[in-house]
């Protein structure tokens, strides 16, 4: 299945890809970083979108996730899937600013 998904050159897959990979991202700095072992789920994302300093460094960090899928596809010569990985980068980018702005 793994080789299926990096064949495949298709903007509806990127914007997938590029959904999901900053939100394993997130799972992964949850679970790794001892700061965040007592949290349960609901309290990390609550602590991660309340605060400022959390929203910068862990959405940057998340957002790393989408970097190597789209080094990936783009090394490997598939721009649309790429594309699709960029775009949601840029919302998701955006949504941290926005969040950081209102807090």
């Amino acid at each position: 299945m793994a080789k299926l998904i990096f064949t495949k050159d298709n903007l509806k897959l990127g914007l997938v890809l590029g959904l999901v990979g900053p939100v394993l991202g997130l799972f992964v700095i949850k679970y790794v970083k001892t700061d965040f072992s007592g949290l349960s789920l609901g309290e990390f994302f609550d602590l991660f979108i309340n605060t400022n300093k959390l929203l910068t460094s862990i959405g940057s960090l998340s957002l790393l996730a989408n970097v190597v899928l789209f080094t990936i596809y783009v090394n490997t010569q598939r721009d649309k899937t790429a594309k699709g990985i960029f775009l949601v980068t840029l919302i998701y980018g955006i949504a941290i600013l926005v969040l950081k702005i209102l807090n």
